[in-house]
């Protein structure tokens, strides 16, 4: 791999929250709903996703930083299921809110989204897990789809859960994610 897509990785992996910022503002003012309906289908996807991510920040028991790291790795929980459930459970409150906005906020978020995930943050992430890990993250990958289950897990799903980490690490992505629903649906009513 080039020092260059190296070191675009990296940086996008340290910008994550601001891209995340954009993407919510690109989704807020484009939002032009059809119906109230459009609106109301994307709130369980938001809530769905929030829950996701709230069950695996339990499940890592540390705050996330701005560099990659990992003191274990985590293939319990929602990490059984798939081995990046904190962008999985972005991309569903990412959804939901694109569904609450109308169909091409919806097709905007999803294209780029995964381009970005996929191409750049996720495959950061990995090298590094790859490395620290070895072997044992190989076996995980070969069970573990990233964003989409493979199966069933065949091991456990049970695991530590640290529900005290949740305030610390994750009242700022819930604040983000009430606000940011409020704001699409008031933007929503208001446009139709």
């Amino acid at each position: 791999m080039s020092a260059f897509i190296q070191r675009l990785r990296e940086k996008a992996f340290h910008l994550r929250g601001g891209v995340w910022t954009l993407l919510f503002l690109m989704i807020l003012f484009s939002a032009h709903p059809s119906s109230m309906a459009s609106a109301l289908t994307g709130l369980p996807l938001v809530f769905l996703g929030q829950v996701l991510r709230f069950w695996a920040v339990g499940c890592i028991g540390r705050y996330r930083g701005e560099r990659v790291g990992a003191e274990a790795l985590a293939t319990w929980g929602p990490y059984a299921f798939v081995r990046n459930p904190l962008y999985a459970g972005n991309g569903l409150i990412g959804l939901g809110w694109g569904l609450m906005a109308g169909p091409w906020a919806a097709l905007t978020f999803v294209v780029i989204f995964v381009l970005l995930y996929t191409v750049l943050i996720v495959p950061h992430e990995e090298a590094f897990l790859l490395e620290k890990f070895g072997d044992e993250y190989r076996r995980y990958r070969e069970r573990t789809g990233r964003f989409f289950p493979k199966g069933w897990p065949t091991g456990l799903i049970g695991g530590p859960f640290d529900a005290q980490v949740l305030w610390k690490s994750e009242r700022h992505s819930l604040l983000t994610t009430v606000a940011g629903t409020f704001l699409i649906l008031v933007r929503g009513l208001t446009a139709s």
